[in-house]
């Protein structure tokens, strides 16, 4: 593991590692000797606003072990309230696939959690033809709610490191908790609609719109129903002007 302090920043009450880049956060988490445990939330301006109004996200992106700047707007707002920081946008997408390259090295046990059966599945598919990923487990997100114990038992007797979630939020930010109180030696990620990205079923935004801080606006231009979300970030941008960060 990296040697290297990570520093952390606080924007609204929630404290953030401070990655220089990819590459830092993803030896932080997980190398040939180790695999951190616990649980990795990525951290934007729209879930900074979710958590102000829902208590119960609050305390549970509050009790988790790592967030990270995934939103181009909480990068910038580090820079603003810490002048002297060196923050790169972590983007939950591509830390994903960087730890199940990684995983995939290494041998590492993963068990993945969410999305339709036949999204999961091709997502299965494709991580062990690309990295030859050691998947010993998979659930899709349409399970009943007293199926959620037994889950539990199969991610602990898989013996998965690594367990990501793809159920939205605050879906997997609940899940998650409630699977490490039953096995807690997992590093546990919630990636949101990932596996859909992963596998094709969603297009991302091409790569200048990425560096740019645009993949919000392309999303919208082709989600157009996405505008009443957007519009609640007016209220984010009025915190980043006035300071109250």
């Amino acid at each position: 593991m990296s040697a290297t302090p990570i520093p952390s920043y606080s924007i609204r009450g929630i404290d953030l590692r401070g990655f220089r880049n990819m590459a830092q956060c993803l030896d932080h988490l997980i190398s040939e000797h180790e695999v951190k445990s616990g649980t990795l939330i990525a951290i934007n301006a729209e879930k900074v606003l979710a958590a102000e109004n829902d208590a119960q996200l609050r305390a549970l992106i509050k009790e988790a072990d790592y967030k990270y700047a995934d939103g181009i707007s909480i990068v910038r707002s580090i820079e603003r309230k810490y002048p002297q920081a060196q923050v790169e946008r972590v983007t939950g997408a591509d830390l994903w696939e960087e730890i199940m390259q990684r995983a995939g090295q290494l041998g590492t046990p993963v068990f993945l959690i969410g999305g339709q059966q036949s999204v999961l599945a091709q997502t299965e598919s494709q991580l062990r033809a690309r990295w030859k990923v050691n998947i010993v487990g998979s659930q899709n997100g349409y399970f009943m709610p007293d199926q959620r114990e037994s889950l539990f038992e199969r991610v602990k007797a898989s013996g998965a490191r690594i367990v990501t979630v793809a159920m939205g939020s605050p879906r997997q930010e609940i899940l998650m908790h409630d699977c490490r109180k039953i096995y807690p030696e997992a590093l546990y990620m919630g990636v949101g609609g990932t596996y859909d990205v992963f596998v094709g079923v969603v297009k991302r935004a091409p790569k200048i719109w990425q560096r740019w801080g645009l993949e919000w606006f392309y999303r919208l231009l082709h989600q157009p129903a996405r505008l009443p979300r957007q519009l609640k970030l007016l209220k984010y941008l009025f915190y980043y002007l006035t300071r109250r960060l």
